[in-house]
This record gives C-alpha cells, structure tokens and sequence, in this order.
C-alpha cells in the first residue's frame, strides 16, 4: 500500500492528513444535522478520519510524535481561525454581496472555538494515551486498543464540545443525547473501518525507519 515509502516520509503525510482534517471538521462543526432522530454536529462526517489517523499515529509512532502532530494541529487551526477573523472584519468592495454569508460559515462564536479546541485537545491526547498504554499492557489487541481508545477520546471529545459549546441553547435532555449519539456514532464509524486501520498500521510497520 505504501511502497517506496519510509515511515519518516508517512509521518509527514498523515501530520498533513490530520492537521487538514482538523481544520475542515472546525469549519463544519457549527451545523448541526438530524440522524434517525438524533441531533448531531457536521463535524462528526470527518472528525473519526482524525481519530483514525491518531490511532496509527500512536500506535506505530508512539505517544510523544502523536502528541507532537495533535499540538502541530491545534495551532494551525488556531492560525486557521485568526486568518478567518482577519478576513471577515478587512472592508469587502461594494460588488462583493457574500459578506455576510462568508461571515456565517467562518465567523464561528468564541464559545464554538473555545468547545473545539479544548474537547479536541483533551480528547486526541486522551485518545493517543489510552493506545500506547493499552499496547504495553497487550499488544496483541488492536481491535480492543483502538475501539477503547477512541471510546475514552471521543466521549470526552463530545462531552466537552457539546457541554461548552451549546449548554443552556438546548433542553438537557437534547444535550446528553446529542453527547451519547455523537460518541457512539463515531466509535461505530471506527469499527466499521477498522479493517482499513489494521491493514494501515501493519503496511506502516513493514516500512523502513528512514
């Protein structure tokens, strides 16, 4: 699957990978959709692809470069939003009609932000943490490694964004729904594609270090 390249080469392929993905699952997070009766935010169309990319982080790579490409993420996104802030308040000409429409879509509120940053850094490092830890006590066990993992990680991703970033614009009830749906959905995602995973992570370790 990855013939002629070396694990250093991949590294810098899934940094871009999941550091992209970051920052398009920021943009469409603050949608919301409705899911046999659920109510979740877009966000989760693309957001397990990144708990994927850090279950291979980790469990190839190791917690400290994980860790590393999950900080290298979170400041580019942070860079991603300073630059959408810039733009929505520099003078647009009078032919441009889309303002406020473009305002919208990137001009997220700070409580949506400081939801994102904080449940994605709580929950990728938790994520990457439960992986490693889990890999010294039995390596054998992918399929339970990343399941749990991304179990840990993602309940705690939901439960922070969802908690910070819309308690009190909701019933209660709404809101922990929306928690429980979210995490599961994703988990259920990772299940589903953990053939992709495993066969990911073994094509990785068959590579050379350099």
């Amino acid at each position: 699957m990855f013939e002629n390249l070396t694990k250093t080469e991949l590294y810098a392929i899934l940094t871009g990978v999941f550091t992209a993905s970051l920052i398009v699952s920021n943009i469409i997070a603050g949608k919301t959709f409705d899911f046999f009766s659920f109510t979740l935010p877009c966000g989760v169309i693309i957001f397990p692809i990144i708990y994927i990319v850090n279950d291979v982080l980790a469990e190839v790579y190791g917690y400290a470069k994980a860790r590393r490409v999950i900080l290298l993420g979170f400041f580019m996104n942070m860079i991603a939003v300073i630059c959408y802030n810039i733009t929505i308040w520099l003078p647009a000409p009078v032919f441009f009609e889309n303002s406020q429409a473009f305002s919208i879509v990137l001009g997220s509120t700070l409580r949506l932000l400081v939801a994102s940053f904080i449940a994605y850094l709580v929950g990728s490092l938790v994520n990457a943490k439960t992986m490693v830890y889990l890999k010294k006590w039995d390596e054998k066990k992918l399929f339970f490694r990343c399941i749990i993992s991304t179990l840990f990680g993602e309940g705690l991703d939901a439960m922070l964004f969802i908690i910070i970033g819309f308690y009190g614009t909701m019933p209660l009830e709404a809101l922990l729904m929306m928690i429980v749906a979210q995490a599961l959905f994703k988990t259920v995602y990772e299940i589903i594609v953990y053939p992709v995973t495993k066969r990911v992570i073994a094509s990785i370790n068959e590579l050379p270090e350099i």
